[in-house]
């Protein structure tokens, strides 16, 4: 995982694909900058194991 990727995830109970930039990496937890409609460039924290 490298910082600048575009990464595809879900997010939320409805399963909503979402697609962010990894702004901080770390041995278990990813950091990325996403675009929702009402908030943008918002950081939301994930697991790498979700990712894959």
């Amino acid at each position: 995982m490298e910082v600048g990727k575009k990464v595809k995830f879900t997010f939320g109970k409805k399963k909503v694909k979402k697609e962010g930039t990894v702004i901080r990496a770390f041995d278990k937890k990813v950091y990325l900058k996403v675009d929702f409609p009402n908030h943008k460039s918002k950081t939301v924290l994930k697991k790498k194991s979700d990712l894959k």
